[in-house]
């Protein structure tokens, strides 16, 4: 028997209202929340969070002596054209080099690593 449920994942930032706006622009759904927590109900999906944090840096990837913390991987029917998009709101691409792979690591606006997978 599980102990809890799984409510939200929040992400730290600098800005949750911009981050949550890139992420509603890549998964959809509507951000709500004040300058300092910031909620996006994702349809179909669990909701994320925006939480404001003074003083944030991104993780470093890849970096081995440096953990990344956490990644969200985003499924996606076009690799192709997901790229195009999530580049287009503001990621800049970590590992997209291996148009063979089935997945492609970039970077969200604050720089939290993600992933999106045709898997």
């Amino acid at each position: 028997m599980a102990l809890a449920k799984l409510g939200v994942v929040v992400l730290d930032c600098p800005d949750p209202r911009a981050l949550a706006g890139f992420y509603a622009g890549v998964l959809g759904g509507t951000a709500e929340g004040d300058g300092d927590w910031v909620d996006l109900e994702v349809p179909g999906g669990p909701a994320l969070a925006f939480q404001r944090a003074p003083g944030y840096v991104p993780p470093k990837w890849p970096a081995p002596l440096d953990s990344q913390q956490f990644h969200l991987d985003l499924t996606v029917e076009d690799l192709d054209a997901a790229e195009k998009g999530v580049l287009e709101l503001g990621a800049r691409p970590l590992d997209a080099q291996d148009r063979e792979r089935t997945f492609r690591v970039y970077a969200d606006p604050a720089g939290h690593p993600f992933c999106l997978c045709a898997c």
